[in-house]
């Protein structure tokens, strides 16, 4: 008997057995794999005293990773914060690659800004804007990006990601931060604000025709969507 693919497609799935799960020392391991620049150490240290929540080292290696995939010239960044993701998608980024970042927070554009002149960026290859990104979204150009990296409010995480979709090339890939909103998405008894909107966005993500989708379980979960 031969199975087609629509049968495979349509056949109830298994769930996944926890013994696949891995250790917390296997997850503590895979986390810090890959060593983190000094840069990056020092844009962590701001971010804790400007009382914000870096992406782990998993999520910024993994960020690394994509960029460098991709080949990504144009990215934008929603949710700028200290600079943590901005170096982390630089590393990546090819050389003359251009990040686009907004955040609300002009204090945390300030620290990012010093973070990315320190490893010798030039102030033409970063746009920081200060502003609503629902608002400043919309003006920017429809399939002209590589990648879309989205840290920023959970509540707006699917308008985040309609955009992002809106603004993403062919073979442009999106990555959302916090997918697992801090272990609740994956708790059907949890139905708080933020919690509903994140799984808004991920039921949104996964049932788009135009990407193909994975769930990551690094940091508080990154999900990336390559857009057909």
């Amino acid at each position: 008997m031969r199975f087609r693919y629509g049968d495979l497609m349509s056949a109830p799935s298994a769930p996944t057995s926890p013994k696949l799960a891995p250790k917390p020392a296997s997850w503590a391991y895979a986390e810090d794999f890959v060593e983190q620049s000094e840069a990056l150490d020092r844009a962590r240290h701001e971010a804790a005293e400007l009382g914000l929540t870096p992406i782990s080292r998993g999520a910024a290696s993994v960020l690394t990773f994509v960029a460098r995939a991709v080949q990504a010239k144009a990215v934008v960044e929603i949710g700028t914060g200290s600079g943590v993701s901005g170096l982390a998608l630089f590393e990546g980024m090819q050389p003359d690659g251009i990040l686009t970042s907004v955040d609300i927070e002009s204090e945390h554009q300030q620290a990012a800004r010093r973070a990315f002149l320190s490893v010798g960026l030039r102030t033409q290859r970063f746009r920081l804007i200060a502003g609503a990104a629902l608002t400043v979204l919309p003006k920017l150009s429809d399939g002209a990006y590589d990648l879309v990296f989205v840290n920023a409010d959970p509540l707006e995480s699917a308008d985040y990601v309609a955009q992002a979709i809106r603004l993403l090339r062919p073979g442009g890939v999106l990555a959302m931060a916090d997918a697992f909103s801090h272990d609740h998405t994956a708790d059907p008894s949890n139905t708080d604000d933020e919690t509903e909107a994140v799984r808004l966005a991920l039921t949104a993500v996964r049932e788009h025709e135009e990407l193909v989708s994975a769930l990551l379980p690094v940091g508080g979960g990154l999900l990336v969507s390559a857009r057909r």
